[in-house]
C-alpha cells in the first residue's frame, strides 16, 4: 500500500511523513518542489528507510504527477503543496495564484484521470485529502462565534483568496465528477521544522541571535494554536474515516494574542536558555507597522472533528510550545542551514522598517 503526499518536504508536509511512517509501514511517495521553505534535512531520520520514496518536482506538472500515479498506484493523495506565507503573497500574489490555484487543477485533473481508470475496489477505496487553511473564513471580530465548517468564505490576502480558490476547485471535482475528496482547515501550526519566517520561530531565532523581536501593529491579532503533530494525527484520522466531500476544521483551542505568544516564548527562553547579561528577552521586542488587511481574529471550533472521528488534540499550549522552543534550541545547525541570503533579505524588507 502507497501513499502519494504533495509538498512533504516543507513544515506540516514533513512533519506528517515523518508521522505516518511512525504510525504505518505503507510507503510514502514524497513530491517536492523544493522552494525556499521545502526543505530535506526535515526528513534526514528517513534516509535509507525504503518506506521514503522522494521526488523533486512540482505537483503541477501533469507529466510527472501522471507517471508518479501510474507507477506506484497510490491508495490515497494528500495534497500539502502551497504557497503558505500571507506577507510574501502581499509582496508577490502571482507565485500564489500559479502554485495555489493552477497547481492544485492540473493535480485534480491528474488524479481524476488515475481514479477514472481504477478497477472498482481500489476507485472505491482511494482518496484525495486537501490541507487547507481557517484563513479562507476572513476574519472575526473579538466576540464573534469561531469558525465552523459552515461559515462563509471572506478571504482578506492574495494567500487566503488562492487557497479559498482551490478548496472551491476540490469541492466542485467532488459534485462533478464524483472524485472522493476530503479537505481539512487548519488553524496556525507550530512546531519543529517551521520555517522561521512566520511568528514563533522567528521569535525563537532573532532571541538567539540579539535581534529585534517584530510585532505587527498592537499584537493583539488573535489566533487559534495548533500544535503540528497534533495535526498530522488529525489528517490520519480523517484519511482513514471522514466522510467523502465533507470538510474538517482542525484546532487547537487555543485562542491567545499575538504578542501574549511573543511573551511565553520570551519567558521560556529566559528559563531554558538565559541571556548572558542576565535581561529578559521581552527587552528585545519592537513594535513594527501593521502589515495590510491583517485579519485581526481566526478560530477554529473543532468540535466536528472531535464529535464524528473522534479526534481532539493531544498538547495543551503550554506543552506544545515548550517542546518547541526546546526542539529550536537543540537544534542549532538546521536554524543555521535554512537561514540563508535570501531569508536575510527578506527579513529585512519585511520587518527593517
Amino acid at each position: 500500500m502507497t501513499i502519494l503526499v504533495t509538498g512533504g518536504a516543507g513544515f506540516i508536509g514533513s512533519n506528517f511523513v515523518l508521522d505516518w511512517l511512525e504510525a504505518t509501514n505503507e510507503t510514502v511517495i514524497n513530491l517536492d518542489k523544493l522552494t525556499y521553505a521545502g526543505n530535506l534535512q526535515n526528513l534526514a531520520s528517513l534516509a535509507g528507510d525504503a518506506r521514503h520514496v522522494f521526488v523533486h518536482g512540482d505537483f503541477g506538472d501533469a507529466a510527472l504527477v501522471n507517471h508518479l500515479l501510474a507507477t506506484h498506484q497510490p491508495r490515497a493523495v494528500v495534497n500539502f503543496a502551497a504557497e503558505s506565507h500571507v506577507d510574501r503573497s502581499i509582496h508577490g500574489p502571482a507565485d500564489f495564484i500559479n502554485t495555489n490555484i493552477v497547481g492544485t487543477f492540473n493535480l485534480l485533473e491528474s488524479v481524476r484521470a488515475y481514479w477514472g481508470a481504477l478497477e472498482s475496489g481500489a476507485k472505491a477505496a482511494f482518496r484525495f485529502l486537501h490541507v487547507s487553511t481557517d484563513e479562507v473564513y476572513g476574519s472575526l471580530a473579538k466576540t464573534e462565534a469561531a469558525f465552523t465548517e459552515e461559515h462563509k468564505y471572506e478571504p482578506n490576502s492574495p494567500y487566503s483568496a488562492s487557497k479559498a480558490a482551490s478548496d472551491h476547485l476540490v469541492r466542485a471535482y467532488h459534485h462533478t465528477y464524483g472524485l472522493p475528496v476530503l479537505t481539512t482547515n487548519c488553524s496556525n501550526n507550530y512546531g519543529p521544522f517551521h520555517f522561521p519566517e512566520k511568528l514563533i520561530p522567528l521569535m525563537i531565532v532573532n532571541a538567539q541571535a540579539g535581534k529585534p523581536l517584530p510585532v505587527y501593529g498592537d499584537g493583539q491579532q488573535i489566533r487559534d494554536w495548533l500544535y503540528v503533530k497534533d495535526h498530522c494525527r488529525a489528517i490520519r484520522r480523517v484519511l482513514e474515516a471522514g466522510t467523502l466531500g465533507e470538510v474538517y476544521n482542525v484546532g487547537g483551542w487555543n485562542e491567545k494574542p499575538n504578542l501574549d505568544i511573543v511573551h511565553t516564548v520570551c519567558a521560556l527562553l529566559d528559563e531554558l536558555k538565559p541571556r548572558a547579561d542576565g535581561k529578559p528577552y521581552k527587552d528585545q521586542i519592537t513594535y513594527v507597522t501593521d502589515r495590510p488587511g491583517h485579519d485581526r481574529r481566526y478560530a477554529i471550533d473543532a468540535r466536528k472533528i472531535e464529535q464524528q472521528l473522534g479526534w481532539k488534540p493531544a498538547e495543551t499550549f503550554e506543552t506544545g510550545i515548550r517542546k518547541t522552543v526546546q526542539w529550536y534550541l537543540d537544534n542549532p545547525a538546521w536554524v543555521a542551514n535554512v537561514q540563508s541570503g535570501g531569508y536575510k533579505d527578506w527579513v529585512n524588507k519585511q520587518y527593517g522598517s
